[in-house]
């Protein structure tokens, strides 16, 4: 058991006023710090520094990320750390630096990886372990930091930049934002932080502690990117930071240096920096590598000119406003300038909706209704009564938007159906999300604007992608106009449809993605394959434009294995590894989803990982010192705090919480708090799901309407604290169940209502056998041995979610759920 320690302010915290201005980053806020068992014994946060280095050459950058690790206590200690990269990054190296000794790291399979680490920390030796908890959160450990010690962690990644009309794009994301975890109840008061739920049993791995407010937690970082080409920069421009440039001529290749002016900022929101070439930018580009194990490509091609439609076909553009705590305050009303602004360039033929999502659900229309003044008025006077506050429930207002909106009866042709979601993405059930978006976006196409400083990009690219349609960022400093402005072409028109690549008889293999997506902006088409050195022949890129059938081909070639013209780019092998990664992890997630025969990708996603030394969910990066071995004594774990992602309220997330005394225990981290005078220390916890109020939900319509007759629209949740004690108490026994609302008393049902025990309703329940999906603590065969001993017949499985699906008596759910192995029981399709 480690000690418990107490995270404790140096300043008290002050008063929190919700204002539409950016928080200030001030140097004089309190710095957090660590006290010991020892009251006399205090130190700051173990994470000193973070360095972000990046060289880029055309449109892929390789980065490597420094974290400075220090113990200034007198024991030593485990530093935790949860940050963020990008999640289409490819990581592919891993160092450990302590004094001048460099130790590379390994890449092993994320259990054998724990196991080296675990052993290593035991005996004393400094170590160190990198996970993925998902494709843009990751988890640092660093074990047995002597007092006085520095350890320095490199982490390489790869990547290919965003490009579009022109304009590159990099950024670096700097901060995990607090996630909602759906399935922790609506009860008003503090939560248990850290708990998994049924919908996201990590919860704890990817909700690291917020400094309280008023606090600092002591670690900042710098950035410097150096763009490699042989034109100048134009129209340099970052709106998130401010930045410095110079140039540096070597030879015909001109290298640009940009960097942070303040090499100590605040790591509290994304770093996004957007440039043009001098001349008409970059063309199609064909990058190679050739190594033992084959030869891999990256092949870039540009798309065609926007072509305007010679027909303008009617819309049904749906709007979906995120009003959690999370976006309480600024990012709220950047999100309704952007609605109303998208409104104002609406076609006159177009119909339109509103949804408004936190806890619960609110549709102000029960229909779309036609793009008249009348219409929108009543919209945006509906728009303005929103404020920010509650959970974020966003499965519920997927399915209002996908599933449950009644379509407006409209002579001629259908019009295009159009979703667009405006959210910071804060949420832990991701894949949940992205894969429901997937399923039900067969005849909608769905565009999602992150909104805010630092949003979860992997939620929101994802679902662009899952529902056929594009991603747009909006920072909080920038301008909603010009935004407005490429949501609206985008939604009007796309560039190219119906994309396919003819190889013309090159022997390319193992091409991804195998299918390419609609184009909505002028993007590049970017595929990663293999072919064989000393392959030429031609591909050709087919689509249809505004004006119809469109066609380009371009010649490749790769060299012998015997000339000398080979260059190795072992950048590209990464990019392939990672992209093939993704296709398998995106195709097994949308089985479970949909029910059907799940393959286990585990095995093919770890030898990926470890063939091309690739971080994945399945393989992680180990380091350890074994030279030295540290004092004795058993090592204090800190988990290291990160900043409030800028211009998010801490009311917002925590509804007053940062302000209560206390304590709370973080389940899963190994960091306890001890009780301490309010005055002294604020409660510290890692966001789960914030509380919301007793009647959770949204302001009353603003057309009188109570949110319960909802005549012209509907609330879809919320209803908290309504009923009979009796009826509240059989609602909170139902929330302590593990079993899903509809397998409550589903025996009974069956019993009483079924027929020789075939029954179907809220579930399809056959010779009393019911289809399960359980959610288990431990994916093993122990765990397996005790469902079949209650008559589970496993027809399926998924490891990454420790998910077992099959069959299973209705009468043994109860003794199913007793089990301490059993997260949660949840309904699952037959078959």
């Amino acid at each position: 058991m480690f000690p418990r320690i107490l995270l404790a302010a140096l300043l008290p915290l002050a008063a929190f006023t919700t204002a539409l201005a950016q928080p200030p980053e001030k140097a004089g806020c309190g710095e957090l710090r660590i006290i010991g068992p020892n009251p006399d014994e205090s130190t700051v946060c173990p994470l000193k520094h973070t360095t972000v280095e990046a060289d880029v050459a055309g449109i892929v950058g390789r980065v490597t990320v420094k974290q400075t690790f220090t113990n200034p206590s007198s024991r030593k200690i485990e530093a935790v750390y949860v940050f963020p990269l990008p999640a289409d990054a490819a990581v592919d190296d891993f160092v450990m630096q302590i004094g001048s000794r460099r130790v590379i790291g390994q890449i092993k399979e994320r259990d054998e990886a724990r196991k080296i680490y675990e052993q290593a920390k035991n005996a004393g030796h400094v170590a160190s372990l990198l996970d993925q908890e998902r494709p843009n959160i990751f988890t640092q450990s660093v074990a047995n930091i002597d007092p006085g010690v520095e350890v320095v962690i490199e982490i390489t990644y790869v990547e290919t930049l965003r490009y579009e009309a022109g304009a590159f794009e990099w950024s670096f994301p700097m901060v995990v934002g607090p996630r909602y975890i759906p399935g922790g109840g609506s009860a008003p008061g503090p939560m248990t932080t850290g708990q998994p739920t049924p919908q996201v049993p990590d919860a704890g791995r990817i909700t690291p502690p917020v400094t309280p407010q008023g606090t600092r937690a002591g670690h900042d970082i710098s950035l410097s990117l150096r763009i490699n080409t042989g034109l100048p920069l134009t129209d340099v421009r970052c709106e998130s930071h401010e930045i410095d440039q110079s140039q540096l001529a070597l030879g015909r290749v001109l290298s640009t240096t940009i960097a942070l002016r303040n090499q100590a900022a605040i790591p509290n929101r994304d770093f996004v920096v957007r440039y043009r070439l001098g001349g008409e930018g970059i063309g199609d580009a064909f990058l190679f590598h050739q190594d033992p194990r084959g030869g891999y490509f990256t092949l870039v091609l540009q798309p065609p000119a926007r072509v305007e439609p010679t027909a303008i076909v009617p819309r049904e553009l749906i709007f979906v406003l995120d009003t959690s705590g999370s976006m309480s305050g600024y990012p709220i009303e950047k999100a309704k300038k952007v609605v109303m602004l998208a409104m104002e360039s609406m076609l006159p033929a177009d119909s339109f909706n509103l949804i408004t999502f936190a806890g619960d659900t609110h549709i102000l229309w029960d229909k779309p209704r036609p793009n008249t003044p009348a219409n929108r008025g009543e919209a945006i006077s509906f728009l303005q009564s929103r404020s920010g506050g509650g959970g974020t429930e966003m499965m519920k207002a997927i399915e209002a938007a996908l599933v449950k909106t009644t379509r407006a009866p409209r002579e001629g042709a259908a019009p295009i159906r159009v979703v667009c979601f405006l959210t910071d993405g804060y949420v832990g059930n991701d894949a949940q999300i992205i894969n429901f978006v997937k399923k039900n976006a067969a005849t909608t196409r769905v565009f999602s604007l992150g909104i805010g400083n630092s949003v979860n990009r992997y939620l929101l690219d994802g679902m662009a992608r899952a529902g056929r349609g594009e991603v747009e960022y909006v920072l909080l400093e920038s301008s909603a106009d010009a935004a407005v402005q490429r949501l609206h072409e985008r939604m009007r028109a796309p560039v190219l449809t119906d994309i396919s690549l003819d190889w013309g008889g090159l022997p390319v293999s193992e091409v991804f993605p195998p299918m390419i997506p609609d184009l909505f902006a002028a993007r590049p088409v970017i595929v990663h394959g293999r072919l064989a050195p000393g392959a030429a022949g031609s591909v050709t890129l087919r689509g249809y434009t505004g004006a119809g059938p469109f066609q380009r081909s371009v010649r490749i070639e790769t060299p012998l294995p015997s000339t000398m013209e080979v260059r190795t780019n072992p950048a590209v092998a990464s990019l392939w590894a990672r992209s093939k990664v993704d296709y398998l992890m995106a195709n097994q997630q949308a089985a479970t989803l949909n029910g059907e025969p799940v393959t286990d990708v585990r095995a093919a996603v770890t030898q990926l990982g470890l063939e091309y030394r690739l971080m994945t969910q399945f393989t992680s990066f180990v380091a350890v010192e074994e030279q030295t071995i540290t004092r004795d004594g058993q090592a204090v774990k800190v988990l290291v705090p990160v900043e409030m992602p800028s211009g998010v309220s801490y009311t917002g997330v925590f509804g007053g919480r940062e302000d209560e005394g206390g304590a709370m225990k973080l389940h899963g981290a190994g960091l306890g708090m001890v009780p301490a005078p309010a005055s002294q220390v604020p409660s510290i916890s890692t966001p789960t799901s914030p509380p919301m109020p007793v009647a959770a939900g949204l302001p009353e319509p603003a057309n009188g309407a109570s949110r319960h007759d909802a005549p012209t629209g509907g609330v879809i949740g919320g209803g908290a604290g309504r009923g009979t004690a009796e009826e509240r108490q059989k609602e909170a026994d139902k929330k302590a169940s593990k079993l899903a609302p509809e397998l409550h008393g589903l025996a009974e049902i069956v019993a009483r209502e079924g027929k020789d025990g075939d029954w179907r309703g809220r579930a399809v329940v056959t010779k009393f056998r019911v289809s399960v999906m359980i959610t288990v603590v431990d994916f093993n065969a122990g765990t397996l041995e005790q469902l079949a001993k209650l008559g589970f017949e496993k027809s399926g499985e998924n490891a990454l979610a420790r998910v077992y699906v099959g069959m299973i008596d209705v009468r043994r759910l109860g003794e199913l759920e007793k089990l301490d192995q059993v997260v949660q029981v949840a309904a699952a399709p037959p078959g």
